[in-house]
């Protein structure tokens, strides 16, 4: 269970780092090349620790510690997924290794629409900021001058 919350811990530390930078960094400027290596390293690195450590630290810990076998069936609360075989309403036998399994699948779900959100996070930074600065246009795609100015 530690390494599992702790590959957890090392990926909220990541992002949070990822999301601190995108802040602070304006859209216009432009990348350098070591810049760019740095970037690349830490966004392989964090899909590597999402992708690779954090489901294999789950299923490690299931089958380890908390001992989820395919011979351990899984009744649920209160017995609401009790198979027929078992004297419950279930048609569909259920155990914890496919519960693991569901887990796992889980893990890559959501760090597949994490990573998809930090993608477009990181498109989208500094759209308001330009969006404020953009003066009126008028049906000619001109921009608008106030009289005067």
């Amino acid at each position: 269970m530690v390494a599992f919350v702790s590959s957890i811990i090392v990926t909220a530390l990541i992002v949070g780092g990822i999301l601190t930078y995108q802040k602070r960094r304006p859209a216009d400027q432009v990348v350098t090349w070591g810049e760019a290596m740095l970037g690349s390293m830490i966004v392989f690195f964090l899909m590597f620790w999402v992708y690779g450590v954090v489901p294999h630290q789950f299923l490690s810990w299931a089958d380890n510690e908390l001992n989820w076998r395919s011979d351990k069936i899984l009744f649920g609360p209160f017995d609401l997924l009790k198979s027929q075989q078992d004297g419950g309403w279930s048609p569909i036998r259920v155990n914890y290794v496919v519960l693991r399994d569901l887990i796992a699948v889980g893990i890559y779900v959501v760090a597949l629409a994490g990573n998809i959100w930090m993608w477009a996070a990181w498109q989208k930074r500094g759209e308001k900021q330009n969006a404020e600065k953009t003066p009126e246009r008028s049906t000619f795609g001109r921009p608008l001058v106030k009289e005067g100015a």
